[in-house]
């Protein structure tokens, strides 16, 4: 309590009322509150969504690694965003073509950040086409035409 805060038996009011009003110097309270998170993420607080696939494209990965990696870039049916989302898998590049429908989610990496070392990369996909990415790779589905 600081040097001019009410005290006694009917303080309580004016303690609440001043607690709240302070409450808003706190940057975590602040971003609650205006819920901006929400705001910023392009899924929108959703663990999954369907795109489209703009393009495919090749992400070189961060010091000490060098390597490839394979993307696609998605465009949100949900608000249009546009996102790069990571292909998990040995040839998982050549299951994915242009403008078909692949369903997206969290790459598990810290906190909604991007994963390891593909910089900006936040999300991966799981299914083309309605078949799991995964099914395919092992070879137990095929892709359907469109």
């Amino acid at each position: 309590m600081g040097k001019k805060s009410p005290r006694g038996e009917r303080a309580a009011r004016t303690l609440a009322k001043r607690r709240g009003k302070f409450r808003w110097s706190s940057v975590y309270f602040k971003r609650k509150m205006l819920k901006l998170k929400l705001k910023v993420d392009p899924l929108m607080g959703a663990p999954q969504a369907r795109g489209i696939v703009i393009e495919k494209v090749g992400i070189e990965a961060r010091q000490p690694n060098s390597a490839i990696r394979k993307a696609v870039r998605v465009q949100l049916a949900k608000n249009g965003k546009q996102i790069t989302a990571f292909l998990p898998g040995d040839g998982a590049l050549n299951f994915v073509d242009e403008h078909d429908e692949v369903i997206v989610e969290g790459i598990g990496g810290r906190k909604g950040r991007s994963f390891g070392d593909l910089p900006g990369v936040r999300w991966k996909v799981v299914k083309v086409n309605g078949v799991s990415l995964e099914a395919l790779l092992t070879g137990k589905k095929e892709k359907p035409m469109r």
